[in-house]
Formats: structure tokens, sequence, C-alpha cells
């Protein structure tokens, strides 16, 4: 029988929260259930879907592993868990590839990295997979932000810039999260701001209004630590 471990990504707590590691596992288990594979090991990672291989703590420790000990099999809930960012999606799985390692898609059964390797109109269907997912992802802040727009037109508000002070709760709320995620825990380091900036993103996707900018933009780490200068104390 084959083996193999199960990677689940979630970006924000908020996904944890709402069972979104569970609901992942329960998917791989069943697929493997169905192909005869034994899962052996799950691997739960919280990082954002544009980290690159380098950055991923948790992806990282399971390479080391299936470089040690002969398991040469991932199984993923679905492709845009390894990453919803096209880029980094592509640079991920030619890492994979390189390293002799099989990536298996639960939602429809796909072999991954057999599809790139071998077959080309299949390499560029997975590819597209990974475009239209970086797509919703810039289509869903563009919608946030024209929503927002349009409210601020109706109550009259387009005039004046609007800050954090006039939103309190959501202020008060935003800092509160900041400080969890830069938060340093035993043996693991501290988040930076452009990784908490990526975190906030991948919120404002789930439609978490209470975490968006201002402005409607995307955060970034110069904007993460202005915030927190000013309003952080």
């Amino acid at each position: 029988m084959i083996k193999a471990y199960g990677y689940l990504r979630v970006s924000s707590q908020s996904q944890i929260d709402k069972n979104g590691f569970d609901r992942q596992e329960e998917k791989i288990l069943a697929f493997a259930k169905k192909s005869k594979i034994e899962v052996v090991k799950i691997f739960k990672e919280q990082v954002s879907g544009v980290k690159n291989s380098d950055e991923r703590d948790v992806f990282q420790q399971m390479i080391a592993e299936i470089l040690r000990n002969g398991v040469r099999t991932i199984i993923l809930e679905r492709l845009d868990r390894l990453a919803r960012q096209f880029v980094v999606q592509e640079q991920l799985l030619i890492y994979l590839v390189s390293k002799g390692i099989t990536l298996l898609d639960a939602a429809t059964g796909e072999n991954v990295t057999d599809a790139i390797s071998s077959d080309p109109m299949k390499k560029a269907l997975i590819q597209m997979q990974g475009i239209f997912a970086e797509l919703e992802k810039n289509l869903l802040v563009k919608k946030l932000r024209i929503a927002r727009e349009a409210k601020r037109d109706a109550t009259g508000k387009c005039e004046g810039k609007k800050g954090w002070n006039d939103a309190p709760d959501n202020r008060d709320a935003l800092v509160k999260l900041i400080k969890q995620y830069r938060r340093k825990y035993k043996g693991k380091r501290r988040m930076t701001y452009v990784a908490v900036a990526d975190a906030l993103n991948e919120r404002v996707l789930t439609d978490d209004n209470t975490f968006t900018t201002i402005t409607g933009t995307k955060w970034t780490g110069q904007m993460i630590q202005s915030f927190m200068q000013r309003y952080g104390k």
C-alpha cells in the first residue's frame, strides 16, 4: 500500500476556528481510503497562500521527513491549499517535482506532479487553475473595495478621508489581532509585518470586513508597522 502525508493549510486563525483543518483532513482521508493509500501523518500549517517554500516552516519539515524516510506522496484537499497565487503555486510544484515527490489533489483525483512533468496539456490546465485562484483573490479584493466606495458615496463621506478613529471597534479588534499574530511563541520566530499583512489580506477574502484597510487597498508590511506605532500602545 502506498504511504502518504496529508498537508493542510489555512491562512488565518479564523479559518481554523471555522473547522478549516477538520474539513481538509476529512476530504484527504476519504480520498486516501478510496484510493487505497495509507496516510501516515498529517501536517497542519497556518501560513499565507502567497508564501513560497522557504517561508513555510511546516512544509519544510514535511519535505525533510519525506527525504529521510522514503514516503514520496503528499495529498491536498485541493490545489489552492498548496498556494492561491499562481507564481507561488508553480514554484512549489516545480520544487516537488525536482525532489521526486508525488502530489495528489483529493478533490479531482489528479496526480498533479505527474501531469506537470509528463503531459503538456495537463500542465497547461494546472497552470490555469493557479491563474484562476489568483484571479479570484484579486476580484474579491476589488469587490470589497468597490462596495466600500459605494457606501461612502451613499453616506456622503467621499469628501473627507476616513480614519481609524471613525471605526474604533474595528481599530481595537485589529490591534488585538496583530498583537496575537506578532506574539513570539517558544521555539518559533515572530511573524514579520509582511507576514501579518498577508494573513490579514487572506482574512479579507473571507468577507471579514472587520480587518480591511480604511481605503480598501491591500495591507502591506509598512502599513501594519505604521498602524501599530500609532494605535498599538
